[in-house]
């Protein structure tokens, strides 16, 4: 039997905050890889930072968009496991692609393996959640579907990080979070679109939670990272202007690297000295 899907049960709802929510979680994460490319100091733990904030971002995403899922004849639960470790691997692939751009540069072969981890991380993220859906049925896909999903996630990624990696200022990132969450929430309907649900009977489908019952629990901890690492990004002057870090220029030989300045007289009294005398 044939289950009627709904993936709107809200309406323009969860669609809106999702796509808001996949923004927000891109415009962190790619303002920490731009962090991590101005200078040498703790570029580490901003990409860690990053990598959370984007896999934490596109995570609230989806199950914020799941919020709205419903068969229309069978109730609908969530392994959580399965649906936390979704959320491991959206990070940790997504960490390994923007660990590579933030080493290597957002050029070249580093753009393309690193957009193509971070856009698979997306994907893997996704079918991973879905996979942790419970109930009286069998969840089939059309491949050519997925597959375009896929892709979807891949491009807009790489655009992302290149973008990122441009270091053009706020305003240059926030450009790239709204495309990354385009992207986002593009792939995630892209693939919703390329599922059916074949029921194995039916069942009172009011039984039991709603959907956004079970789900709003679980994005607390997402939501509260991402509340906190908006406040590093907030308080850090140097992501917000875009601003590069100016190396300290060497000492010039025989000159100690913190030698006093010349006084400016001492300056005017050495250029007299030296001026030539009129005949």
């Amino acid at each position: 039997m044939q289950g009627t899907v709904d993936g709107f049960s809200y309406g323009l709802v969860t669609p809106v905050v999702a796509y808001l929510m996949a923004c927000l979680g891109g415009a962190l994460g790619l303002r920490c890889t731009t962090r991590s490319m101005l200078v040498e100091s703790w570029r580490p733990g901003w990409l860690a930072l990053g990598s959370a904030a984007i896999g934490s971002g596109i995570w609230t995403m989806h199950f914020i968009a799941m919020m709205g899922f419903t068969v229309g004849e069978v109730p609908v639960h969530y392994d959580r496991p399965t649906t936390y470790a979704s959320l491991g691997v959206a990070i940790v692939m997504v960490g390994v692609g923007i660990f590579i751009v933030g080493y290597k540069g957002a050029r070249g072969a580093a753009l393309f393996t690193g957009g193509t981890i971070t856009g698979l991380g997306v994907a893997s993220m996704h079918y991973l959640g879905m996979a942790g859906l419970r109930l009286d049925g069998r969840l089939q896909y059309n491949t050519l579907t997925v597959a375009a999903s896929v892709v979807i996630a891949m491009a807009a990624a790489t655009a992302a990080l290149w973008a990122a990696g441009q270091v053009r200022g706020f305003a240059w990132s926030v450009g790239a979070s709204l495309v990354m969450g385009l992207a986002v929430s593009g792939m995630h309907y892209t693939g919703m679109a390329a599922l059916s649900v074949h029921l194995h009977g039916t069942a009172d489908p009011s039984a039991g939670d709603t959907p956004a019952a079970l789900l709003a629990p679980m994005l607390i901890g997402p939501l509260a990272f991402l509340g906190l690492a908006g406040i590093v990004v907030l308080f850090d002057p140097l992501i917000v202007a875009g601003r590069q870090d100016r190396p300290r220029a060497e000492p010039k030989p025989g000159v100690p690297a913190h030698a006093p300045a010349e006084p400016a007289s001492a300056r005017r009294l050495t250029r007299g000295a030296r001026a030539p005398q009129n005949r």
